[in-house]
């Protein structure tokens, strides 16, 4: 081997390679699985950046306050509000009431769409009648049927609640009725001629492999109900956020506009958070088999 060879070996890997390159393998490991890594500092390192260009741009003037104001006028604004509230509403319950609004939708969903999906995975009948309606409806726009919540339940909390409802079930129906094609034919025939029993089967077998796509499907589904509330919250809603980034872009309050979409976003993220440590801890062998 020459001296030059030697060095280029030699040389330490470049940032690239260093970022596309799988973890070390663990213990009892012959690969590392892609995509497996630590990326919390990637992460931190992204969020600075952002801040760091909005400062940037806000800082230098190069673009007007009102359609981009800076960083800190938006912790200022934060502040007043959380002293003052907004409209005469206390900020903290402007946040409740959206998060009830989206998470009663939300546990409403779960508790029809998951049994209901579950039952379409496991019988054709099932599948036959409900699939037709909800391939149907899915992929309209909750803006689209806005105007017949509000001719059928009024202007109340029900049309805002089953808005966001409709927004949440298709999702989480088809991720449970995908759940089930999950478990392996092999498992279910095992299960059977050991003795088990149908539900036996569905708890022991069909459950566990359906569980990893349930969860992906609530985590899909509750993004679905955050991205309606502003839509559902259009409905002579005088309290929420949705409310508050409607009003405030009425009037051009673009400060309150950009701390109602953080706030959305940092609740929405957080259950996201909650919601990948639930699948750590209940379904542990997810991409392990």
């Amino acid at each position: 081997m020459t001296e030059r060879t030697k060095s280029h070996a030699l040389r330490p890997p470049g940032l690239v390679a260093r970022l596309s390159r799988a973890r070390p393998t663990r213990p009892g490991e012959i690969y590392g699985v892609p995509g497996q890594g630590n990326t919390l500092w990637l992460s931190a390192l992204s969020i600075a950046f952002f801040f760091f260009v909005w400062w940037l741009v806000t800082a230098m003037g190069w673009v007007r306050p009102l359609f981009v104001p800076s960083p800190a006028s938006i912790v200022m604004k934060f502040v007043e509000i959380w002293n003052n509230g907004f409209t005469g509403t206390p900020f903290i319950e402007h946040v409740l009431i959206s998060t009830a609004r989206v998470f009663g939708a939300f546990l409403l969903a779960c508790l029809i769409g998951l049994p209901l999906g579950l039952a379409m995975g496991m019988s054709p009948v099932i599948r036959g009648i409900f699939d037709p309606p909800i391939e149907f409806y899915r992929p309209i726009p909750p803006l689209a049927y806005l105007p017949l919540m509000i001719i059928w339940f009024g202007i109340g909390e029900m049309s805002k609640i089953l808005l966001i409802f409709l927004s949440v079930f298709a999702p989480v129906v088809l991720g449970a009725r995908s759940g089930v094609r999950s478990a392996a034919i092999e498992q279910i025939h095992a299960a059977y001629s050991f003795g088990a029993t149908r539900w036996q089967v569905m708890r022991h077998v069909i459950m566990p492999s359906a569980l990893p796509e349930i969860l992906t499907a609530m985590r899909i589904g509750i993004g679905f109900g955050w991205t309606t509330l502003v839509a559902a919250e259009m409905v002579a809603a005088t309290q929420g956020l949705g409310y508050m980034v409607l009003s405030a872009s009425q009037f051009l309050q673009t400060p309150v506009v950009i701390l109602g979409i953080f706030i959305i976003a940092i609740i929405a993220f957080a259950f996201d958070l909650l919601m990948r440590f639930l699948e750590r801890r209940l379904v542990p062998w997810k991409g392990r088999m």
